[in-house]
Order: structure tokens, then C-alpha cells, then sequence
């Protein structure tokens, strides 16, 4: 046989189907939630899942303030930060970023480290929409409301 019966698609900009899903974050642990949600944004739950393409969904968390945290994290985890500037190094607890900035602060960063450290992660994080209370301003888009605990 001189050719190959059957090709490998490639997904690329105009031929994924992006949807938007909204998902629950009450009672749910913070990791195991954002590792999905990593998941979904990056496209790994698709068949046609490409490593350098944009081919995730578009996920609103919404009651991100009632998600929790194991044993005592919400005062051991520890977030580093750097000013640029010599001894500029801060560390901040996961209460105390929720405290100042939010729990949508506290979702983007766990999100973010999981996520690849290039031009694509960083266009993924911003397919991240995140919460506090129950209402979302997309409607327009019309998500589809997802049973996260259904994921592996």
C-alpha cells in the first residue's frame, strides 16, 4: 500500500467549537476543581485535541467564594510574589488573597499554574471567568451548565 488510509486531524483556529459551560465551585475543593477546570479550558476532554491550539471551552465558575480547602491551607498555603526590586519578595496566604483581591484572584492563580508557561497559557487563562455570587453577565452566550464531579 503506497498511502495511508487514514489521516491524523489537526485542530486549528477555524475549525474548533468552543462552547461556554458554566460550573458550580459550592463545596468543592479548590485544586481538584481547578485541575478540571484546567482541563476544560486547555481542551484534553475534546477528541480532537491539539497541544498548540487554542481548542478549550470558555468556563464561568460561578459561588467561587464557597469553595474550600483542605486541613489548614487557607492560612499554610503560601503564594510568592516579587516587586522586582532587591529583598522584594512577598509571600501572601490563600486567605489573605481572597481578603484583598477576591476568590476570582485566588481561582486565576491556581488555575494559572496549572496551565503551560507560554503565549498559549496566557491566552487560555483569559477563556477563565470567575464569580463570587450565583449571576454571571454571559447569558448572551448561552452555556450549558456542567456536573463538574462528572469529569476525571
Amino acid at each position: 500500500m503506497d498511502t495511508l488510509s487514514y489521516k491524523t486531524i489537526s485542530a486549528n483556529k477555524a475549525t474548533v467549537k468552543k462552547e461556554w459551560v458554566v460550573i458550580d465551585a459550592t463545596d468543592q475543593v479548590l485544586g481538584r476543581l481547578c485541575a478540571k477546570v484546567a482541563k476544560l479550558l486547555r481542551g484534553k476532554y475534546k477528541p480532537n485535541f491539539t497541544p498548540h491550539v487554542d481548542c478549550g471551552d470558555n468556563v464561568i465558575i460561578i459561588n467561587a467564594d464557597k469553595v474550600k480547602l483542605t486541613g489548614n491551607k487557607w492560612n499554610d498555603r503560601v503564594f510568592l510574589t516579587y516587586t522586582g526590586y532587591p529583598g522584594g519578595q512577598r509571600k501572601h496566604t490563600a486567605a489573605s488573597v481572597v481578603k484583598k483581591n477576591g476568590s476570582s484572584r485566588l481561582f486565576q492563580k491556581v488555575v494559572k499554574g496549572m496551565l503551560p508557561k507560554n503565549i498559549l497559557g496566557s491566552a487560555l487563562l483569559t477563556n477563565l471567568h470567575v464569580y463570587e455570587g450565583d449571576q454571571h453577565p454571559h447569558e448572551a452566550q448561552q452555556p450549558k451548565v456542567i456536573d463538574i464531579n462528572s469529569y476525571k
